[in-house]
């Protein structure tokens, strides 16, 4: 099954660092696990990436095309297409007290933020921080192993997969989708009524529908409260 530019894909990643072979980026939860990279409260599972949208990195992206559905395939992506070359301009001594005074204790490979931009810390003495300013994989060869598990085919379930791309906490299976003409209405759940951010997560949803499905004028968020019966004497 060829893939081919503007395809729905649910894909899975590991990424490494071939100098190394550290584990950077997983989208398995047995992974992350074994490499001590999971998070309480992450949601491992295949991403949703439409090729050529620039969701993943570029050189990845252009990749998936090459790839067959359920198939391992191995990516190379050298420093200059992946986070670039590291500078040395972007590493600088900073007084100790400046990250303090902010109330930051650092630690080695410790990510702080100075000046409004993110470093890492790579050295610690005499009072002083050696902070990096270059991006944490800067410099290096990314190897991904990738797997395309599915290719999504109805605008129901590429709908879906959109709508769950903003609102990764509730299952993908809780919204109610109908599509009628020009029109997509979408029955929320009660558990993403209050979720933190919902507001532009269901405007980023619209967004999403109408810029892939150009046919679609209106999307419709349908919040129903129920109030239960009271229990008769």
């Amino acid at each position: 099954m060829a893939l081919k530019k503007g395809d729905f894909v649910l894909v899975d990643h590991v990424g490494k660092v071939k100098e190394t072979g550290d584990v950077f980026d997983t989208t398995t939860e047995e992974t992350a696990k074994k490499e001590h990279l999971y998070k309480e409260g992450e949601i491992y599972e295949p991403k949703l990436v439409v090729i050529g949208e620039g969701w993943v990195l570029k050189a990845l992206d252009e990749s998936l095309i090459t790839m067959e559905v359920g198939k391992i395939s191995i990516v190379e992506i050298p420093p200059e297409k992946a986070f670039g070359e590291r500078d040395p301009e972007k590493v600088k001594r900073v007084p100790l007290r400046q990250l303090t005074a902010k109330g930051i204790t650092p630690s080695l490979g410790m990510r702080v933020e100075h000046n409004g931009k993110m470093a890492t810390v790579r050295t610690i003495g005499a009072g002083r921080v050696l902070l990096d300013f270059n991006p944490p994989l800067a410099g290096k060869t990314l190897v991904y192993e990738v797997t395309v598990q599915k290719k999504l085919k109805t605008r129901k379930v590429k709908m879906a997969a959109l709508i769950h791309r903003r609102i990764l906490a509730i299952e993908e299976s809780s919204f109610k989708l109908t599509i009628k003409a020009k029109t997509v209405s979408i029955g929320m759940p009660e558990e993403a009524f209050y979720l933190e951010g919902i507001q532009l997560a269901k405007r980023g949803t619209a967004m999403d529908i109408q810029r892939f499905f150009p046919k679609i004028t209106t999307v419709k968020f349908v919040e129903t409260f129920k109030t239960e019966p009271e229990a008769k004497a």
